[in-house]
């Protein structure tokens, strides 16, 4: 089914299917009159002499620099050049992709001024599989993601490089392959195409998504780990939480009652303390925190989607242009460093259960380091390790990017939101995070099978999971090749899809 762009309605999943699932976009009819009306209103605008930025004066800085009628159009070009500024590696594709949809989005609102032929071509390339290459470096996230986004525009004019169905090639020659027309740039398209935040917008809704699927997983590890250390369940009685009122810590305790029931400890027929460590009882309502930041973080992000992120922004009806910072990243980078933060807190703690498993003071029961042989072997001593630097690094790129403006463009850009840095180095941090997560399911899974009493549906299906990519550590052997597997493991939803078929939806 083709998703049909109205300027609305445009949710995270959906830029998840177009983004990696190659699904097909189309403009409505509706929001294709709107664009050929805005456009109708900017050429009578030029026609009449009317000053308006970006359309026929400079930018930033140059904004009040009036360009003559033999200006108008090349400037547009130059504008792409100029900003066509990035560095580093190609971004990976889905963000590009996402990106142009979130554009082709505010285009079909009609207040962007821009030739329909402009969104058209972006609609053909996301359709026929042309992604531009775009550098990973360059955006400070206001003026709109320009550096990235300008990299995209060049194919506008048949310029820069792109991906054909997957082979890297000059933009003119993907655009002849696919038989894309090439639009050229007229007064206003340039800019139309780059204003806003479209870059750090698509790869916040990704990042959602995956982090949506990984605190899922956080719980199910949680799980495994709390069975293994024969934990209390009293904290996870959904009735504890609805009488505080937290949403998340709700859904957090029922989805971890959903992976123990059926097992001993959940029917009580397993000894328990009265009260466990901070790192098993207090679980739903740390990761129910971040369930509620998520929450927040979408519905920001989902606005950012739906909304005109550009400037100067027209409106035909009342026929005027009014010029702001609709492109400034600020109301989305700010939810997504909450976001990231709360990963690494969530990896904070799993590291947590995972030191009480390997650690016979606090195990109850369990062998030193998860092994047999104590002593001659080391058993998991040193995945901690592994989990520790990677937490480290985690802490380290928690430090908010919103904060380290940096003013540019001799001061008329004064304040920028950093916000590509927040979107950069939340991927770092849930990197880690699939890597911390798989070393405790690992410990939690090499524990469980010390232990003797019959465990819960989604922790036994969880288990049998994992036994497929790891096996149980009997004798010392060098584990970067299970830490990978593990982290893969996570990356790839298995588990997470595996115990959901067993126990139903867990959020």
């Amino acid at each position: 089914m083709i998703l049909v762009i109205k300027g609305e309605g445009l949710k995270i999943e959906d830029v998840v299917n177009v983004a990696r699932n190659g699904k097909k976009v189309e403009l409505h009819l509706d929001a294709i009159e709107r664009i050929k009306i805005c456009r109708a209103m900017l050429e009578r605008k030029i026609d009449a002499g009317e000053i308006m930025y970006g359309v026929n004066t400079g930018i930033g800085e140059f904004s009040e620099t009036v360009l003559d009628d033999s200006q108008v159009k090349d400037f547009q070009k130059y504008l792409i050049y100029n900003h066509a500024a990035g560095m580093g590696d190609a971004m990976p594709l889905d963000w590009v992709r996402g990106a142009m949809l979130g554009r082709i989005n505010v285009h079909a609102h009609g207040n962007s001024g821009c030739r329909p032929e402009i969104t058209q071509t972006y609609v053909e390339m996301l359709n026929k599989d042309v992604v531009p290459y775009v550098c990973k470096k360059g955006s400070v996230g206001a003026s709109g993601d320009l550096a990235p986004m300008s990299q995209i525009a060049l194919l506008l004019m048949g310029e820069g490089k792109a991906f054909y169905k997957g082979k890297l090639m000059t933009g003119k020659e993907a655009l002849d392959k696919a038989g894309i027309a090439i639009p050229g740039l007229k007064a206003r398209d340039g800019l139309a195409a780059i204003n806003g935040s479209n870059v750090l917008t698509a790869m916040s809704a990704l990042f959602l998504y995956d982090v949506n699927n990984w605190l899922k997983q956080a719980e199910i590890a949680a799980s495994m780990s709390l069975e293994a250390l024969k934990a209390n369940m009293q904290p996870y009685h959904t009735k504890l939480h609805e009488v505080r009122g937290f949403s998340g810590a709700i859904r957090s305790a029922k989805a971890i009652r959903k992976c123990v029931t059926g097992g001993d400890l959940e029917q009580l027929k397993v000894k328990c303390k009265v009260q466990d460590a901070y790192s098993m009882r207090s679980t739903p309502q740390v990761i129910g925190a971040a369930h509620d930041a998520l929450e927040y973080a979408r519905s920001q992000v989902e606005i950012e989607l739906n909304g005109v992120g550009d400037n100067p922004i027209f409106f035909p009806e009342e026929d005027i242009q009014l010029s702001g910072a609709n492109f400034q990243g600020t109301p989305v980078a700010v939810p997504m460093e909450m976001v990231g933060t709360c990963v690494t807190m969530v990896s904070v703690m799993s590291e947590r259960r995972m030191n009480r498993l390997n650690n016979p003071a606090l195990s109850v029961g369990l062998p030193p380091f998860l092994t047999k042989g104590a002593g001659m072997f080391s058993g998991l001593m040193l995945s901690q390790y592994t989990a520790d630097m990677q937490i480290v690094e985690q802490k380290i790129l928690s430090a908010p990017a919103t904060i380290q403006s940096i003013p540019a463009a001799a001061d008329q850009e004064d304040f920028v939101s950093m916000g590509m840095n927040t979107a950069q180095k939340n991927f770092q941090i849930l990197d880690n995070a699939y890597g911390i997560l798989g070393i405790e399911f690992m410990a939690a899974a090499q524990a469980l099978d010390f232990r003797d009493y019959s465990f819960g549906k989604g922790v036994t299906k969880a288990h049998k999971v994992i036994r497929r990519h790891v096996d149980f550590l009997d004798i010392d052997r060098p584990l970067f090749g299970n830490h990978n597997a593990m982290k893969n493991l996570v990356e790839s939803c298995e588990i997470l899809e595996e115990v959901e078929k067993t126990v139903g939806s867990i959020g």
